[in-house]
Order: C-alpha cells, then structure tokens, then sequence
C-alpha cells in the first residue's frame, strides 16, 4: 500500500473533475444535512463494522473526508484498506476548509443538526442557565450546572448519552417526519 496522502481542497476537486472519487465517511444525518455535491457516503461506521468494503482497481482515485479532517486522519489505514489497491488521499481539514477553500456544498436546512452539535447546545445553554440563576435568583441553581458536568463525564467515560437520546426523541429529529 503506497502512502496516504493530503490534498488541499482545491486540488481535491481538481482531482474530482479528473475522475477521482470523493467519499464522505461521516453519519448519514451530517451528511442529509450538508455534503459535498458528487460525494459518495460511506459512513466510517460501516467501514469500520467491516461490513462494507469497496471495490476499486489500482488506478482508481479516492479522496476521503469527513467534517474537520479528524475521523479520516485517525482512521487512514483502515479506508485504505479498505478501497485496497486504490490510491488514497485525505481531504486536509474535511468540509470545513471545503467550505473555507469557497468551494460549493449543498445545504438541507430542512435536516436537524446533527445530534453532537445538538447536545453541546443544550449542554451549554443548561451550564449558562444554571449559573445566571445561580448568582441572580438562588445559589441552588449552580447545582444545575454541575449535574450538566456530570452528565457530560458519564457521556465521556461510559459511551453513552442521555440527552443525546433525549434530543433524538424531539419532533425535529422525528425520523418519519424527514
């Protein structure tokens, strides 16, 4: 397997426009909401599951990307093997430096924000909430915002999320009303 490189995203669709394939390893809820036209979704869950492997020839061209290029960056020599003997490229700093490159991308708005983004508004609306009520109404309520720390401690160390599947439970995230 030869090296796995970063490309820019100006060379990225430079390479689109000769062929190559994009790859979007992100959930499909971020990608319903926004990706990059001629993107295909592949997300890293399944790649990584091992339930889905992708066949190429050893002159094919694919160009991973995620959201800020963290997840493919981490992950580069498990979507290189699995497009194996494919040529492999990052998208250095994913959709976000697409979107800073000026480069277009498609926009849903009907689709929720994806559930993180989700959680970390609510989490830090409650922390904020907690500590004006704290110094204005009750000195109890800094205790609000210590059960929030907590609530993102457990979500931490143990995997799970109990507001994230709370907000799942919400009318915007109703996935038959999609």
């Amino acid at each position: 397997m030869s090296a796995i490189k970063s490309v820019t995203p100006v060379i990225a669709k430079q390479m689109m426009d000769d062929g190559a394939l994009l790859i979007d390893i992100r959930q499909p809820e971020e990608f319903a909401r926004e990706h990059i036209d001629r993107a295909q979704l592949h997300p890293l869950s399944m790649l990584t599951a091992g339930s889905e492997r992708l066949v190429f020839t050893a002159s094919s061209k694919i160009i991973f990307h995620c959201l800020s290029g963290m997840r493919s960056t981490q992950n580069a020599a498990l979507l290189a093997s699995a497009v194996a003997p494919a040529q492999v490229y990052l998208l250095a700093g994913g959709l976000n430096a697409w979107k800073k490159a000026g480069l277009p991308v498609q926009i849903n708005h009907q689709q929720p924000l994806d559930i993180m983004r989700q959680v970390q508004i609510a989490a830090g609306s409650l922390v904020v909430i907690g500590v004006i009520l704290g110094y204005s109404a009750n000195i109890g309520f800094f205790v609000l915002s210590g059960l929030v720390g907590v609530g993102l401690i457990f979500a931490g160390v143990s995997g799970y999320c109990g507001l994230a599947r709370l907000l799942l439970t919400m009318p915007w995230n109703n996935k038959t009303a999609r």
